[in-house]
Parts: structure tokens; C-alpha cells; sequence
């Protein structure tokens, strides 16, 4: 699995109730992503300035959000119709954290989205100082980078130039994962928004190249395989989660539970090596140094995909009709995912 190139990060008017200094660096990087934003299909008449590479990655982007639209019912507004030409494109730093004895993330208050288990950057050195901040007080903490984001339809977000550094597949993937951010998000449930998102993103990128090209074309193979693979590394993510808390709910002591999970953390990560060589690659989970934190940032995007899954098969493979029977049962539930659970 690569570093997630997904993350929420809102903007100034939904900004947290943080330091006057940390909304105004936020504010003024957004306004500069939305300055510099010309639509893609300006820019697709003036073909000699790019080459073939670039020219078909951004009709498939404008292909992608019409699909989103029309076959899936996305809420797809501006979003994905510019390109953000910053001259020197930001690089977002996020950082989690978690409870030491315990697999419980560390989250801050935003308005209107809730309390979200992560926080972004645009200076990795203000990150690390958060980082700092939270381990002084018993917390794990992981930072990685992000190349996208989503406003959740506040703003037309652009494509950030760096995304067309990806392959087609995964560009589609990336921007129909942020366009279901666009549709559906609830608060403070990041787990359930980013796993959702995750399964709408590489449900939805099949289905369009399906369309595109049939079943049996190398692009859907791939997408399949890759999706198998998130499964599977889904799976033992669970496994791991049980695991540890069996762990840290037990009887011994504080530093009892901090010295066994050493030995916990060692064993999954021998485990993970274990695993199909193709499934084991696609993650950096066997070389990290292991916390609760990194553990939580990965079951944020991968926690429960079967159950997703099994409302798919349910609905006969109509993706459309599945991701509207989940929202419709997560929307006013506490536990969003017991209650797709308890009926699926």
C-alpha cells in the first residue's frame, strides 16, 4: 500500500478553533490553490504546451467526474474541472496520534466536520513540533505526507498538478475517492468516511474503466488485483486490531501492556512479510517502525472493506446502489459501521 495520497483538510471557513496563525497559513495556502485554478478544458486547446501523457490524463480526469456524475450520482460540482498551476505545488505533512495502552486515536475539534484523527500541515517543521507536542504527553505519533485533498464541496477543488505524476488508474482512483467526500461525510467519524471512500474510490475506478474498456482490458485487471490486495491487507489489519486489544484490555499493568506490545508489533510485521509476495509489497506496514498510531492511520482507509463487500454482492454488483444503502443506513447511526453490519 503506498502513503495514502488522501486526506481531509478543510479550509478557512471550516478551519478548527486552532492558533490565529495556524488558520491564516491555512487560509492563505488555500486561497493559493484556488487562485491559480484554470479548467482543464482551457487548457486542452492549447495541446502543444503539453505532451500526450499530460493531454490524456487530464481527459480522463474530465471523463472521471462525468462518470462520478451521471453512473454514480456523485455530487461532483467544479470539483476535478481545473488544474491548480502553483508554481511550487504545497506539500501537506499530516500527523496522527494515539493512546500508547490503547487503540484509540488522538483527534481535533473542526467545525462542522467533527473531531478528525489527523491534522495537516504545510511545513513539516510545524509538524513535527505537533508531533513533539503530543508525545511529551504519552501519545504515538506518525507523520506522513498527502498530495490531495478535499473541501467536501465548500470550494471547486482543483487537481494539484503533482497528482498527474500518477498513473491513470490511480488517478481516477484519487479523484473519485475525493468526490465521494464531495457526497457524503460524516462527523467525526473519520474511519467510516475514509474506508467508504476507499471502497468508492477503487469500486468506482473498475466500474469506469469497465465501461470504458470491458472486463478482460489490462487497466480493469489491474484495478481488480489492487483491490484484492487492499482486501487482504484489510484482513490482517483486523487480525492486528484484535490482537492488540485483547492486549491492552487485559489485566497487567501499564508497562506490562507497553513491553508486550513490542513483541506484538515484531511478530505482525514478520506476519506482514509473510503474506503473498504481491500483497506484502504494497505496503511500507513490514519497514515503519510500529505504533498505535501508524496502526490506526492504516485502519482508517482499510478498516472493515468486507463489509462493504458484502453489501456489494448483495446489491448484484450495482455500486450506484450499494454506496446509496450504505450512507442511507450510516447516515443517522452512532455506530455507522454496526449498522451496516447488523443488516448486511
Amino acid at each position: 500500500m503506498r502513503v495514502r495520497p488522501w486526506v481531509l483538510l478543510t479550509c478557512l471557513c471550516v478551519l478548527p478553533a486552532c492558533t490565529p496563525l495556524y488558520i491564516l497559513r491555512a487560509g492563505y495556502e488555500e486561497a493559493k490553490i484556488l487562485w491559480y485554478r484554470r479548467p482543464i478544458a482551457d487548457i486542452l486547446r492549447q495541446p502543444g504546451q503539453l505532451d500526450l501523457s499530460t493531454q490524456e490524463k487530464l481527459r480522463l480526469v474530465l471523463r472521471v467526474r462525468d462518470f462520478a456524475e451521471q453512473d454514480l450520482g456523485f455530487r461532483v460540482g467544479g470539483s476535478y474541472g481545473s488544474v491548480s498551476e502553483l508554481p511550487s505545488p504545497p506539500t501537506i505533512y499530516v500527523v496522527t496520534a494515539a493512546h500508547r495502552t490503547r487503540l484509540e486515536a488522538y483527534t481535533w475539534w473542526f467545525p462542522i466536520v467533527g473531531r478528525v484523527s489527523y491534522k495537516g500541515y504545510f511545513e513539516s517543521a510545524q509538524a513535527d513540533a505537533e508531533a513533539r507536542r503530543l508525545e511529551t504527553q504519552g501519545f504515538d505519533t506518525y507523520i506522513r505526507t498527502a498530495a490531495a485533498f478535499s473541501t467536501l464541496g465548500w470550494f471547486a477543488d482543483p487537481l494539484l498538478p503533482q497528482l498527474l505524476g500518477y498513473d491513470g488508474v490511480t488517478l481516477a482512483n484519487i479523484v473519485l475517492h475525493e468526490l465521494f467526500h464531495n457526497t457524503f461525510y460524516l462527523s467525526g467519524q473519520t474511519a467510516f468516511n475514509e474506508s467508504l471512500a476507499n471502497f468508492a474510490g477503487y469500486r468506482g475506478a473498475i466500474a469506469f474503466f469497465v465501461k470504458a474498456h470491458g472486463e478482460t482490458h489490462a487497466l480493469t485487471r489491474h484495478l481488480r488485483a489492487a483491490w484484492e490486495k487492499e482486501l487482504a491487507v484489510s484482513r490482517f489489519l483486523e487480525q492486528a486490531r484484535r490482537r492488540l486489544t485483547a492486549l491492552y484490555d487485559s489485566a497487567l499493568p501499564e508497562a506490562g501492556k507497553l513491553a508486550q506490545r513490542k513483541d506484538v508489533f515484531t511478530q505482525l510485521q514478520e506476519e506482514f512479510r509473510q503474506l503473498p509476495g504481491a500483497v506484502a509489497q504494497t505496503s511500507d506496514f513490514a519497514s515503519v517502525q510500529l505504533n498505535n498510531a501508524v496502526i490506526l492511520h492504516y485502519l482508517t482507509y482499510l478498516k472493515d472493506l468486507r463489509v462493504f463487500e458484502r453489501v456489494y454482492e448483495r446489491h448484484n454488483h450495482d455500486l450506484r446502489r450499494t454506496l446509496d444503502a450504505i450512507t442511507a443506513l450510516a447516515e443517522d447511526a452512532e455506530q455507522p459501521f454496526e449498522a451496516v453490519r447488523r443488516t448486511y
